[in-house]
């Protein structure tokens, strides 16, 4: 969401923007909300932390941090997965989400699993088994897949892309030195714009995932190649061509046989048509702030490496397991520890409390402590990796604390893309709560311009109809009156004052759709209609209105106000009075 979401659309930071001038602030406040939803999939710019390369990616030959020495974690107790199963339904209540459902993990095994609400509108009830789109937490799929190249020595992780795509390039020379580590790392110095690009097609080809990469060819790098991080889904959009073209079989065939087959992730799906053969829950997105409507949002398969595998709350149990594990699940070893190791250790810094392995954020536990209580030494708390998908319409949560062993997975059929964040706060109490403390209140972090996008888009399509419907009147009023007035005698600076006013809206709105908010919010305007479906119902048509409109309305408009003939003037003042 898109992700906008996105985010549209994945976990992560949004880069900060200053605030408008002051004369510009009601007519920006109105404007740009109607862009805004973070998508996630929109949302998945970071800001350059200014950090030396050393500091970002760590030399490969540089040991990793020694175990955590601290004891691990007690084992929730039974009530705690009784109180975590209460919440989700409470919130689903209060929400109005349709469904969703949790797996808990811990010492190499399933300890619970809960599913609440609907799939569809038909009714079908949410299960652990049920299959939904995943958006970004499919990245960690694919890191298993390259670090299994890894292994097989068909893929090293400091070697460049170039070597294994010699066509690979961007509108940017640095392109060449781009490794498999950077892009591992989000730290290749594409852009989050360019990593959404592909979220406004719904192309289900199977060819999809290497026309994408090449489509790269006009990007321009935001900073070189392993200086900063910058979360792009492009980044594992490469890796998922590289994993491709060095193994030499499909993407998508790949991860079915070497991911999810000894995962026994039966109920995972590399496209849209398989995971709708089993059942797939369809996602809801709110709509208007005001109802849950279910919703079929682009998900191309161009984006599979990095957001559109399908698979259920169970599936990803066993991924968790695995990986808790040293790589191996049920006796299937997907990885060797040393992979799992490197995988999961943080080497790009993201700011000062979060750190990025590979496809995992890592940060201290908070949520193990009490939070009216002095903050802690974060140093001495368990560390925790996670991740979060974000749809314009599903919503997905992976976390780890390897401490303890323990693994949650959450999944949503349904997100609110104007205020994903609703959402995440389930995420963080189910931690909460498994870790011996009260959930907190939810706090919305998204701005108005944000929170209130279907709002302004409404109110310009408001404003565009008002303004066709105006223009209408005074064309035919004006028609039926110039044969008894002569233009000479009417007063046309109300004709002006409404053509200018009239041209300004559709300038404002081209200007602000078109220009301003898909380089403010890194996306693009084609992503943000089709990911976001209630701003795009209204967006659509009032840009057809600015668009298609001015012209024909300002000729009428000058006909009306032009003398038929040519030698009078038309009036734009008082008449004057003829002196005696």
């Amino acid at each position: 969401m898109g992700n906008i979401s996105r985010s549209h659309r994945s976990y992560g930071s949004h880069k900060s923007h200053g605030s408008l001038v002051r004369f510009q602030t009601a007519a920006l406040l109105v404007g740009l909300s109607l862009l805004a939803a973070e998508s996630a999939a929109l949302a998945f710019g970071i800001t350059d932390t200014g950090v030396t390369v050393s500091d970002v990616v760590l030399p490969p030959q540089q040991s990793p941090a020694p175990p955590d020495p601290r004891p691990p974690d007690p084992a929730p107790p039974d009530s705690a997965f009784q109180a975590v199963d209460t919440y989700i339904q409470e919130q689903l209540d209060s929400m109005g989400i349709p469904g969703a459902a949790v797996v808990i993990v811990r010492d190499g095994k399933q300890v619970h699993a809960g599913a609440f609400g609907r799939a569809d509108d038909s009714g079908r009830a949410m299960t652990v088994q049920t299959p939904l789109l995943l958006a970004s937490t499919s990245k960690s799929l694919t890191a298993m897949a390259v670090l299994q190249q890894v292994e097989a020595g068909r893929l090293a992780l400091d070697e460049p892309v170039v070597t294994h795509l010699p066509w690979f390039s961007l509108r940017d020379s640095r392109a060449s030195s781009i490794t498999v580590r950077h892009l591992l790392h989000q730290a290749s110095g594409l852009s989050s714009a360019d990593g959404t690009a592909f979220e406004a097609s719904d192309t289900q080809a199977p060819e999809a995932i290497e026309q994408g990469v090449r489509d790269l060819a006009g990007a321009m790098l935001e900073g070189n190649p392993g200086e900063a991080f910058g979360y792009s889904n492009a980044n594992y959009n490469i890796l998922g061509l590289l994993v491709q073209t060095v193994s030499g079989q499909p993407f998508g065939e790949y991860i079915e046989e070497h991911v999810f087959a000894p995962l026994a992730m039966t109920h995972s799906h590399i496209t849209r048509a398989s995971a709708e053969a089993d059942n797939i829950a369809r996602g809801y997105s709110l709509w208007f702030g005001s109802f849950w409507r279910q919703t079929e949002v682009p998900a191309p398969t161009t984006g599979m490496p990095s957001t559109t595998m399908y698979a259920s709350a169970e599936d990803l149990g066993h991924e968790l397991i695995a990986l808790l594990g040293g790589g191996t699940y049920l006796e299937n070893r997907v990885l060797r520890p040393e992979s799992v190791e490197a995988m999961l250790t943080p080497r790009v810094r993201v700011d000062d409390s979060k750190q990025y392995a590979m496809a995992w954020f890592s940060r201290p536990l908070d949520e193990s402590v009490n939070p009216a209580a002095r903050p802690p030494d974060t140093s001495q708390l368990p560390q925790l990796l996670e991740h979060q998908g974000e749809w314009g319409n599903t919503h997905t949560y992976k976390a780890m604390v390897p401490a303890s062993g323990l693994g949650v997975v959450l999944v949503i059929n349904a997100n609110d893309t104007s205020a994903p964040s609703r959402l995440k706060a389930l995420d963080s109490n189910i931690l909460r709560i498994l870790h011996g403390q009260a959930p907190v209140p939810t706090v919305v972090q998204e701005d108005w311009l944000q929170r209130n996008g279907w709002v302004v888009s409404s109110a310009l399509l408001l404003a565009e109809l008002g303004s066709f419907v105006l223009a209408l009147t005074i064309i035919l009023r004006t028609r039926t009156r110039r044969r008894s007035i002569s233009p000479a005698a009417r007063n046309q600076w109300p004709l002006i004052i409404f053509a200018a006013a009239a041209l300004t809206l559709d300038a404002f709105l081209l200007w602000l759709s078109v220009s301003y908010a898909p380089a403010h919010f890194e996306t693009h305007l084609a992503v943000i209609v089709r990911q976001f479906p209630d701003i795009g119902f209204t967006l659509v048509p009032a840009l057809a209105l600015a668009v298609l409109w001015p012209v024909p309305r300002t000729l009428w408009l000058l006909a009306r106000m032009l003398p038929k003939n040519p030698t009078a003037a038309p009036r734009l003042g008082r008449p004057t009075v003829p002196a005696a």
